[in-house]
């Protein structure tokens, strides 16, 4: 079993350099960056984990921009996005960046990925928040269409 550490880094959190190498040190395989593009004002949509959305979500940094930075500063941790939110994102230039994290990092990045629950940003994106298990088993039976619809809750480890 492998261990890992995920932190929402921001202007007041221990850096992902930081916390890459600490991880390192001790024995950890992986450090995750999740990502918000933004917190949209009018919050439809309740924080999965009940209550008050962190003041984390509203500040996080750039998955890629943290994980570049954590993997000039270690040598073995592998470095992964948990998860990116892919359908708020350009596909050819995700694409470009998944491929230099992957150079930069000599192999280390793991790229997760999935649709997120926050429908107001994803509707800023130009999407729609849809149920995750008629996501999940249109993926399941490989249909192919379109899958901007959103696949919230579903997330691939791809390597």
């Amino acid at each position: 079993m492998h261990f890992g550490g995920a932190m929402f880094f921001t202007d007041y959190s221990m850096s992902a350099p930081e916390l890459a190498r600490a991880l390192e040190e001790r024995g950890f395989e992986s450090v995750w960056a999740p990502e918000h593009s933004h917190i949209p004002l009018s919050r439809k949509t309740p924080f999965p984990g009940g209550g008050e959305l962190p003041r984390a979500y509203y500040d996080a940094m750039d998955p890629f921009v943290v994980l570049a930075a954590a993997a000039q500063a270690t040598k073995t941790i592998k470095l992964g996005t948990g998860v990116a939110l892919i359908q708020q994102r350009d596909a050819i230039q995700t694409a470009k960046l998944t491929a230099s994290i992957d150079q930069v990092s000599q192999g280390r990045f793991l790229f997760g990925v999935g649709g997120g629950w926050n429908q107001d940003e994803m509707e800023d994106h130009g999407h729609r928040l849809c149920d995750p298990l008629q996501a999940g088993a249109r993926i399941d039976r490989g249909d192919e269409g379109n899958l901007d619809e959103g696949a919230s809750g579903i997330s691939r480890r791809i390597r």
